[in-house]
């Protein structure tokens, strides 16, 4: 198993694994276009783990700068996603230590997810990897 940070290369084999999840297409193009606009920014960083010479799983973080507190960023983790054949093996955890450990790189003082109340299998997944449930409630609205 190799962690690693994604490449333009990856894109195809990280839709795949957008449409395992969202149980839709994505287009590649645009993701492409996009991946070159944001890659090479430093608040930025995709990994995708690779198995066998076939990406298996991919995560994506954004450093958020706060003004709270002591004014110390937060990493916020989007679209976590494991190979359904490779779930309960690890793969997971391996990925998110890597973004763990580029958070603390950037100084951020911990790390943000949010995941649907229905996925159980995920809740527990980021439970056993040190989560906290939390008593907020995650909202999200379409812009359009």
């Amino acid at each position: 198993m190799i962690i690693r940070k994604m490449t333009a290369a990856d894109i195809p084999a990280v839709e795949v694994l957008y449409r395992q999840y969202w149980n839709e297409k994505s287009n590649v193009e645009k993701m492409a276009e996009k991946f070159a606009q944001v890659e090479p920014r430093d608040d930025y960083v995709f990994f995708c783990a690779e198995q066998d010479d076939k990406i298996v799983a991919t995560v994506m973080g954004i450093v958020c700068e706060e003004l709270y507190g002591d004014a110390l960023p937060f990493l916020l983790a989007e679209n976590m996603v494991v190979d359904p054949a490779c779930r309960r093996q690890g793969v997971g955890r391996l990925i998110f230590d890597a973004l763990e450990d580029w958070g603390r790189s950037k100084g951020c003082r911990q790390v943000l997810l949010l995941t649907e109340s229905n996925r159980e299998d995920a809740r527990a997944f980021y439970t056993s990897i040190g989560f906290h449930p939390t008593a907020n409630a995650g909202f999200k609205k379409k812009l359009y």
